[in-house]
């Protein structure tokens, strides 16, 4: 058939691409105002960073955040190392772009979800690699979270039409 253009994984490099602008402002700048982020990726990933016990309790993904306190901020062109805090315990980490599942600023309503092929077995009709926006995320909430579908599907109510002939002289 010949080549064929991979919008997929070239969405997917524009929104690492977004993160990591967004992560070089804010190691440049701090976090401006209200913003904060909730950041989950997959600790299995073979070049995420992290210390032991951190793995050993979350041995498939972790969601970190990043808030009021984070230290050594580093952003590079495949990753970033942060320190958190965990329970009064500084740790450092490194986490891949392409490790990152989901990046979520609830203080403005922003997000954004990778889909990977195990997800897509599991949801068949979901494109190969496709981003979708996340919903507002308040701090109590638990990530990953999915778009609710009664928003998504909410049809609009009819209009009503107003002749304009009423209203001339």
């Amino acid at each position: 058939m010949g080549r064929s253009i991979d919008y997929g994984n070239l969405m997917h490099e524009a929104m690492r691409g977004l993160i990591r602008k967004v992560l070089q402002d804010v190691s440049d700048n701090g976090l401006p105002g209200a913003h904060h982020f909730f950041i989950t990726f997959d600790t299995s990933h073979p070049d995420a960073e992290l210390a032991d016990w951190l793995s050993d309790r979350y041995p498939g993904e972790m969601t970190v955040v990043m808030q009021h306190w984070y230290d050594k901020l580093d952003v590079a062109d495949d990753g970033f190392s942060v320190t958190l805090n965990f329970g009064d315990a500084p740790e450092p980490l490194y986490i891949p772009y392409d490790a990152i599942k989901t990046f979520v600023d609830p203080s403005v309503e922003f997000g954004l979800r990778f889909e990977t092929q195990g997800e897509e077995e599991d949801a068949p009709s979901a494109p190969d690699l496709a981003a979708a926006p996340l919903p507002a995320v308040k701090p109590d909430d638990k990530l990953p979270v999915k778009a609710d579908e009664e928003k998504i599907e909410k049809k609009p109510q009819d209009a009503e039409i107003v002749s304009l002939d009423s209203f001339r002289k």
